[in-house]
């Protein structure tokens, strides 16, 4: 089995992820703590493919120089996403809620005691169709992080077959919790249940795209570029677990039954690894 044909096999689980995630945020979201739980048993799946399967691989490379520099970078690309991220939330937040001036009018004329009925309709229209609006700033930061995530796929069916199923299954839990939360975003910015489903999972299909890609490119790469692609990928799964699964996982009260889920997910990790290798 070619390394593309493998890559399209293993990233069939993250984009199915994806459009898993969106129906269970849109049907029926699951409760803060049990989300909580199992970013913590993500993050432990990521930590330790990390440990265990891509520093191994990137030692085996060798090319310290191109390693630093494919780190550096990856370090650089996560830290600009969430940057970017941050301004495009900063900016949403300080944005007035838009009303037309039929809209206000209308409103006016209904505000007297015996039409604040009316007036509150009228107000919940304007802000859900204000409301409407796309987060696109949002979007492109969740795309770039889906094609990184596909590469990832790629760089694992390159590796072999144990390290591309182990990167599958973290990112694939990885893809999962971020359309739950992009589904219920998305629901909450006004879009219809069908338009917030058919959004995350074309999303979800970069993930194919950069998975291909990345099979088709690092196929027949030497080992300098390999180490750079290698250490670029530790730096993004470096980041995915400590900066964004923990941090949310953390937003709730934490307690032993959360925290042990971590080292769960780690030695769940570990066992596979032993028992594919």
């Amino acid at each position: 089995m070619s390394a593309v044909t493998q890559a399209l096999t293993l990233v069939a689980f993250p984009v199915a992820a994806a459009a898993a995630g969106t129906a269970i945020s849109i049907l029926r979201p699951p409760r803060p703590r049990l989300v909580s739980a199992i970013q913590h048993f993500a993050a432990g799946v990521v930590v330790a493919a990390l440990a265990g399967e891509v520093l191994p691989s990137l030692r085996e490379e060798g090319n310290l120089p191109y390693a630093v520099l494919g780190f550096t970078a990856g370090v650089a690309v996560m830290l600009a996403m969430a940057a970017y991220s941050r301004r495009q939330e900063a900016a949403a937040a300080r944005e007035p809620t838009p009303t037309t001036g039929s809209d206000s009018a209308a409103a006016s004329t209904v505000s007297s005691p015996h039409g604040r009925g009316l007036a509150t309709s009228v107000t919940r229209q304007v802000a859900r169709r204000a409301a409407v609006a796309l987060p696109l700033g949002l979007l492109v930061a969740v795309g770039m992080d889906l094609v990184i995530d596909g590469l990832l796929v790629g760089l694992g069916a390159v590796l072999g077959a144990a390290q591309g199923i182990i990167l599958t299954i973290a990112l694939t839990l990885e893809i999962l919790f971020l359309s739950l939360s992009l589904g219920s975003e998305l629901t909450e910015a006004g879009l219809n249940r069908a338009q917030s489903a058919a959004t995350v999972v074309g999303l979800g299909l970069l993930t194919a795209v950069g998975a291909v890609g990345g099979a088709a490119l690092l196929a027949g790469a030497g080992p300098a570029a390999l180490a750079a692609v290698l250490a670029f990928g530790a730096a993004a799964l470096l980041y995915l677990a400590v900066e964004e699964l923990l941090v949310e996982a953390h937003e709730q009260t934490e307690t032993t039954a959360l925290a042990a889920m971590f080292f769960l997910g780690f030695l769940a990790v570990y066992v596979l690894g032993e028992l594919t290798g």
